[in-house]
């Protein structure tokens, strides 16, 4: 019996099913369509197809810098999407943010077009390369960001110019800001390994970096039992080595879930000794050893502490210094975890760690934007409580003085009904909070009647932190939020615009408001 074109609207899209096999080619493809290619894990996939000479082509909702770039670099974009933007194309490739009801999806189905969800491609784009991908529930860019950047610094022969498929802009020395994608000529991929949908089930890396396993996506998952296990499937399909995450606990009963196989060729990074961590399952501990002493310097120092054994050929106790300029001990375990990835592929260690050296940050990680009138404007991604926790952290670290506001636009209604008490303890770290209205992204307001940011600003109201009897509030309006943090800062103090949705754009109007707000801001 032939699906009727409401049949074919309502068929549930499975992000979890295969859509290659072993032997496919990206040259397989033909025409390519990409639903949302404006998106930031779709338009560094459309980018990687182009320069691997894919015929490529997409739509979006709205331009945005995303999509101009593609069109720079000769990608056609279609405002609006509509069934007859899929004319022409053999494969349509979607997100998990698109419906079964998107007029693309109704259009390539009833024209019997190859439908494949993103990871499906980045799978495809890891058959021909060695890969290292960087799962967590936070963290994943800057890992990621770390390895390409130590491949790119100081790899040479197969490790030189590596590909990687980053959701995110890299820090560029000068103010620039360089994409996350690239297909190179190395023979290395680096690969967040997305796992809010169960998508990242699919690849089959060589390394497999877990910096965390806090259960996040419960609108996915259901559960944290349900989370873990995908971390646990993941992980076993990892062909050579595993680097986790000690310091985490999420991450530690993952390790004790999979067999001892995979345990084997399991590399534990931690702050913590042997001892404190108790049964890590027949791993290999790798020890950080941070300094406290970069406190209001500016910089990051730890020492890895590398056992005899852990790496092919390695008969000595490797001592690894490690120097950053991005902030935080979350940093130190992410670079650590960067370092021993590109030791494993075959770097020598004191390369991969001073290549680190000229890191500069994901954009949008601690990304300070400007100094306006004595007052450090910082804008960062972070949209999780222990995420936010370590920024802060980091903020403290870096100014210890200083009088630290926060502008936060939580991100999903789902997220923030489930964490609104973990959001009001992360952020009692500032001295200074307003919360904005809530980014929706793929939820919508009907659908959480409920749940706006003052769920948040009613937990705070029960901490014993308070700084002051205004300390945090619910502000929906975010222009009217960014002039009023701006208009509560000091000379010497540091704002940070905190979120994954689009608080970032109230950079500017902070900088415009302190700039007109001469006197308060004044020493």
């Amino acid at each position: 019996m032939s699906q009727t074109a409401n049949d074919i609207r309502l068929t549930p899209l499975d992000p979890t099913v295969d859509a290659f096999d072993a032997h496919a080619h990206v040259a397989d493809l033909g025409p390519t369509h990409f639903i949302g290619i404006g998106g930031a894990g779709m338009s560094v996939l459309a980018e990687m197809l182009h320069e691997e000479g894919v015929e490529v082509r997409g739509s979006d909702r709205e331009r945005s810098d995303k999509t101009k770039r593609l069109e720079t670099l000769g990608i056609e974009v279609r405002i609006g999407q509509r069934a007859e933007n899929v004319a022409g194309a053999d494969t349509v490739v979607y997100s998990s943010a698109i419906k079964p009801s998107n007029p693309e999806i109704v259009a390539a189905r009833a024209a019997g077009l190859r439908i494949v969800h993103r990871s499906d491609i980045l799978a495809l784009l890891m058959h021909d390369r060695r890969t290292v991908t960087v799962a967590g529930a936070h963290g994943k860019t800057t890992t990621s960001s770390m390895i390409a950047h130590i491949l790119h610094e100081a790899g040479s022969g197969a490790l030189a110019d590596p590909s990687y498929a980053i959701g995110g802009s890299i820090q560029e020395p000068g103010g620039g800001v360089g994409d996350g994608g690239h297909a190179g000529s190395g023979d290395v991929l680096v690969a967040e390994a997305d796992e809010s949908d169960g998508s990242f089930a699919k690849y089959r890396p060589d390394i497999a970096v877990i910096t965390n396993v806090e259960a996040d996506h419960l609108d996915h998952y259901g559960t944290a039992e349900a989370y873990r296990h995908a971390f646990v499937g993941h992980i076993g399909h990892a062909r050579r080595r595993v680097m986790l995450c000690g310091d985490d606990a999420g991450a530690l009963a993952v390790l004790r879930a999979v067999d001892a196989q995979v345990a084997a060729r399991t590399v534990v990074y931690s702050t913590h000794t042997a001892e404190e961590l108790g049964d890590l399952n027949g791993a290999r501990l790798v020890r950080i050893v941070a300094e406290s002493e970069s406190a209001g310097s500016g910089t990051e120092h730890c020492t890895l502490e590398v056992p005899a054994g852990v790496f092919d050929g390695q008969d000595d106790m490797l001592r690894i210094a490690i120097g950053l300029r991005v902030p935080g001990l979350h940093n130190a375990r992410n670079a650590a975890a960067a370092v021993l990835a590109a030791v494993d592929l075959g770097m020598e260690p004191d390369k991969a760690a001073g290549a680190l050296s000229t890191f500069l940050g994901a954009s949008r990680r601690f990304q300070i934007r400007s100094v306006e009138k004595g007052v450090t404007v910082v804008d960062d991604y972070a949209h999780h409580p222990t995420e936010i926790a370590a920024l802060l952290d980091a903020a403290r670290r870096r100014y210890p003085d200083s009088r630290i506001h926060v502008l936060f636009q939580p991100h999903l209604f789902s997220r923030t009904r489930f964490f609104a008490g973990e959001f009001a303890r992360a952020l009692a770290k500032a001295d200074d909070v307003i919360v904005t209205g809530i980014f929706p992204a793929r939820e919508r307001q009907e659908d959480y009647p409920d749940v706006t940011g003052a769920i948040i600003c009613d937990q705070a109201k029960a901490l014993t932190h308070t700084p002051q009897e205004d300390w945090i509030r619910d502000v929906e309006d975010m222009q009217v939020a960014a002039q009023m943090i701006a208009l509560r800062a000091h000379h010497g103090d540091v704002i940070i615009t905190v979120g994954a949705g689009d608080i970032t754009a109230m950079v500017p109007v902070v900088l415009h408001a302190l700039e007109a707000h001469r006197d308060t801001c004044e020493a």
